[in-house]
């Protein structure tokens, strides 16, 4: 066994080009097409150091935020001393700890420790979670409607959906307008699906911007006429009221997709024993980690539903290559003329921009030690803003 010795956290910045953070938010959720803006991204990263000198790491994407990263300080000193292989007793612990809690500064420690085992065995993730699949499909997740130039009409939405198609990507999903007009979404939902025929899954999104339970119901009927693949987080109980959406879904023929913003196994696992969605929603850097993920698939499985894994990066794609009943891969968030706002810190060709799919529409999962990827630790310390160790 051996004992975890020191914990670094950092948090980096960089800009992103022709992306700007909409009036109403300040969240990742918020970035949308904006020509010329150069908008600064903050990112986290975390090293996880052993006794025998191996080390962990792990840079956040979707799950970067101010608040995350409070919860990493206060959860990192735990990890001293404690044995690194065991993952499920620091898992047990790191639990407890945050119970008060949304337990989103979790994740980023068990995805680390997870790549510090496949460093320490000289083996992939993949190969420590068992997994088989190599080539995973992938959806293009758009970034919310603008009204600036590029995702700013339904027009605009479906010749990006056909640019997406002519790629390789079988599959599309929209984010749409902030406004939650329900309206112009329902009629959004109906153009995407003329431009691009019946031969792309279509997926919506709403992200929780339509006002009531009745938006939710008028868009969803037009997922229905449309026949869209799933219908996700509509409205403005903000994803986590399991008797709204078991009577969403007792309306509708599309499947609801629910559980992103619910943490954990047991109240995902009361969302759904309580009729509340089709399809489970995992994430490891929200969702506890890796380990807690893995739960969490093995409870859709055991229940006979499938479980998408939300967002992107090199812990989801191991992720997805264990797991049977997971139908896609989020390239998020993706738009015309403008990047994934990912951090741009990987130095072995991985990617999460709009081109990282082969001609049929496929992503490889890492096959290297651990997490199967490199950072440029150059580029984060170079652009650093803080830098906590505990030892």
């Amino acid at each position: 066994m051996t004992k975890i010795d020191k914990v670094e956290l950092h948090e980096f910045q960089f800009e992103a080009t022709n992306l700007g953070l909409s009036a109403n938010t300040n969240s990742i959720g918020g970035l949308s097409f904006e020509k010329g803006a150069k908008t600064p991204i903050t990112k986290y990263a975390v090293e996880i150091f052993t006794e025998d000198g191996c080390k962990g790491s792990y840079v956040l994407n979707w799950g970067a935020s101010p608040s995350v990263f409070g919860q990493m300080q206060m959860l990192a000193p735990m990890l001293i001393d404690c044995e690194a292989e065991e993952r499920t007793g620091i898992f047990e612990n790191l639990k407890r700890e945050a119970r008060q809690f949304d337990h989103m500064g979790h994740g980023p420690l068990d995805i680390a420790l997870w790549d510090w085992q496949g460093r320490a065995l000289n083996c992939s993730v993949s190969t420590l979670l068992g997994g088989y699949r190599k080539s995973l499909p992938a959806y293009a997740s758009t970034y919310h409607g603008d009204r600036s130039g590029g995702l700013d009409s339904k027009e605009a939405f479906g010749e990006f959906a056909l640019q997406c198609k002519e790629m390789g990507y079988k599959a599309f999903k929209i984010h749409g307008w902030h406004e939650g007009n329900a309206k112009e979404e329902a009629e959004l939902v109906l153009h995407v699906r003329k431009v691009v025929g019946e031969d792309m899954a279509l997926m919506l999104d709403p992200a929780c911007e339509l006002r009531t339970f009745a938006d939710a119901l008028y868009v969803g009927r037009a997922c229905d006429e449309a026949g869209y693949f799933w219908f996700e987080d509509p409205y403005r109980d903000s994803g986590v009221s399991a008797f709204g959406h078991r009577k969403l879904r007792e309306m509708l023929k599309t499947p609801i997709l629910q559980t992103e913003h619910i943490r954990g196994i047991e109240p995902k696992a009361d969302f759904l024993i309580a009729g509340g969605t089709d399809f489970l929603r995992s994430d490891p850097e929200y969702d506890l980690g890796i380990t807690g993920c893995m739960k969490i698939h093995h409870l859709a499985e055991s229940l006979g539903i499938d479980v998408e894994v939300h967002a992107c990066g090199p812990a989801h794609r191991h992720l997805i290559g264990m797991s049977r009943n997971s139908n896609f891969y989020e390239v998020a968030l993706v738009g015309p003329d403008c990047p994934n706002a990912v951090a741009p810190v990987y130095l072995n060709g991985y990617s999460d921009q709009l081109d990282c799919i082969d001609e049929n529409g496929m992503v490889k999962v890492p096959d290297g030690i651990g997490l199967g990827v490199s950072y440029d630790w150059d580029f984060i310390k170079a652009n650093r803003r803080a830098h906590i160790i505990f030892d």
